[in-house]
């Protein structure tokens, strides 16, 4: 009999917690989780390693993205298809986006909504702390196990589309082998060893979304720990379905190689407007050529660059039989029906997701559920059957220049205004524990905060002078912008401890776009930073498993 030393660290429950944190991390599950962890992290490692040298190799070069020579023959070839996927995201009109789990009661009201699918969100619309992600990850083996009362059984319940966090982030609560476990593959290696194989049972998964993927090879990464899962695990090869969010220009030229690598195991792939757009300051942001205008003026899926960008998606994913899903309408309908304001937000929104629907898209998400109906009419009354596979798009010609051509458009005073209340109150929702918040109307997630501060810092880097007064976008003007935000904005804290955690959520905004270097996710910077991590219940004594 062989026995395995686990030399790995788990810490004690936030408190409440004890049952939840009993059930997650059992001998079997921190058997699996160990193992998966142990066998895929050097793997994990290399990747954000490669991210770093071909960010360094553009920035030494000034070398562009494109189309890659080495992969042409997998382009070329007509013959490949990805697997059909399941009957069950067959039709995926609508799907809730930005569901955190752990918010149980919003959670249930998704379950017995009348969405095709629920984004059951660990990363965008998630703030990853132990509590949150314990009370998440148990939160889904109840639905898939139908322990909450009045929702439906989990084969006739929205399906699941589990989105595990990206390779940038860790899990500060558990170290294997001595070091803080990768992200992804902690919530993935729960969700499968708990969920996997009872999803699967009632053809109802496991389905998942992957965020942030740049390239092929990290397509190609997440292929192996599908296909080591399943082995693990005893279930079918293919039974694993994915849809990859193409969120990073460089991700854009590899849209094909990325659906090759997964065509097993994929469910298409996912375009959205913030986290892309952010990629490119990510990526070029140092560069003039590349300033990214004011988005809330001169941003939206109507620009060039961005049509582009989901003009290919859908051409790519339909040419070789996957689906394509828009983004998420953020927008939420006022309280009150028949209004003026609700009327004028619901044209808003019908108005946003008609390009894509027009596009070919097969599907979005919405954060609103009193949203779904009327989307899910627009595609009774626009489109014909389940999805729209059928539309090839071979009136689509993108080229490297159409996907890197910045919209034309300034800086307004409203617009950096706008993009610095989106930074600040993301990062103080983090510090409360919340990832997504509310503001003017709409949800505010990772994704809006991501680009609201990356254009802060590419304005401020580039000096860009605002349309409406001709004022430099500097450190001094953005320090007096945010000091009157939180100055209007502390009037309504309920308490000195609120007010403190707002001004500190100011002090790190200013941090994060005041850097010399682009730091490269807001999410791991913040993951990283000794003010949020003192924020959290951490108790210092771990348990060890051996």
């Amino acid at each position: 009999l062989l026995v395995m030393i686990l030399r790995m660290e788990v810490l004690p429950p936030p408190s409440g917690l004890e049952a939840q944190h009993a059930a997650l991390f059992t001998t079997g599950s921190l058997n699996f989780l160990h193992e998966l962890i142990s066998t895929f992290d050097k793997d994990v490692d290399q990747i954000l390693q490669l991210r770093m040298s071909r960010k360094a190799h553009s920035d030494l070069s000034g070398e562009l993205p494109h189309f890659l020579e080495k992969t042409a023959p997998i382009r070329a070839d007509p013959a490949w298809r990805v697997l059909p996927v399941p009957s069950r995201l067959q039709k995926r009109h609508v799907d809730i986006g930005d569901m955190a789990p752990c918010d149980a009661l919003r959670f249930i009201k998704a379950l017995q909504s009348s969405a095709q699918g629920i984004q059951v969100d660990f990363d965008d619309g998630n703030c990853p702390t132990f509590r949150n992600q314990i009370t998440g990850i148990y939160n889904v083996i109840q639905a898939v196990n139908n322990q909450f009362p009045g929702v439906p059984h989990i084969s006739q319940a929205p399906v699941l589309m589990l989105r595990p966090r990206a390779w940038n982030m860790v899990e500060h609560n558990v170290m294997v082998e001595g070091k803080e476990a990768p992200g992804p593959l902690f919530d993935f290696g729960l969700l499968m060893f708990h969920c996997g194989k009872m999803l699967f049972q009632h053809k109802s998964g496991p389905f998942f979304y992957l965020s942030k993927v740049e390239s092929f090879i990290e397509a190609r990464l997440w292929n192996r720990i599908f296909v080591w899962t399943q082995e693990k695990l005893g279930l079918p090869l293919g039974s694993i379905k994915a849809t990859v969010l193409i969120e990073n220009v460089f991700a854009a030229f590899e849209m094909e190689e990325i659906l090759y690598e997964l065509r097993e195991h994929s469910a298409g792939l996912n375009c959205g407007i913030w986290d892309y757009s952010a990629s490119f300051v990510n990526k070029f942001g140092h560069r003039e050529d590349f300033l990214l205008p004011d988005r809330s003026k001169y941003v939206n899926m109507e620009k060039h660059f961005l049509r582009s960008y989901m003009d290919l998606l859908v051409q790519t994913c339909h040419r070789r039989g996957a689906l394509a899903t828009g983004g998420m309408a953020a927008l939420m309908l006022p309280g009150r029906l028949h209004t003026d304001s609700y009327t004028r937000v619901l044209a808003s929104v019908k108005r946003q997701k008609m390009l894509e629907i027009s596009a070919g898209v097969d599907g979005f998400m919405v954060y609103d559920l009193n949203l779904i109906k009327p989307m899910q009419e627009l595609f009774q009354v626009h489109t014909d059957g389940d999805n729209q596979l059928h539309r090839l798009r071979e009136d689509v010609s993108v080229t490297p220049k159409d996907l890197l051509s910045m919209p034309l458009g300034g800086v307004t005073l409203y617009g950096l205004k706008y993009n610095i209340a989106v930074g600040v109150l993301f990062i103080n929702a983090w510090l409360s524990g919340k990832g997504h918040f509310f503001f003017r109307g709409q949800v505010e997630d990772s994704a809006t905060a991501e680009i609201s501060r990356s254009q802060v810092w590419q304005w401020i880097r580039h000096q860009a002078r605002l349309e409406d007064d001709s004022r430099v976008v500097n450190r001094q003007l953005v320090a007096d912008l945010t000091e009157e935000l939180t100055s209007d904005l502390s009037v309504r804290c309920l308490s000195a401890w609120t007010r403190q955690r707002l001004y500190t959520a100011a002090d790190m905004f200013l941090e994060i776009v005041l850097k010399r270097h682009y730091p490269e996710f807001i999410t791991s910077y913040l993951n990283q930073d000794h003010t949020f991590l003192s924020y959290q219940d951490h108790p210092a004594k771990a348990r060890t498993w051996k």
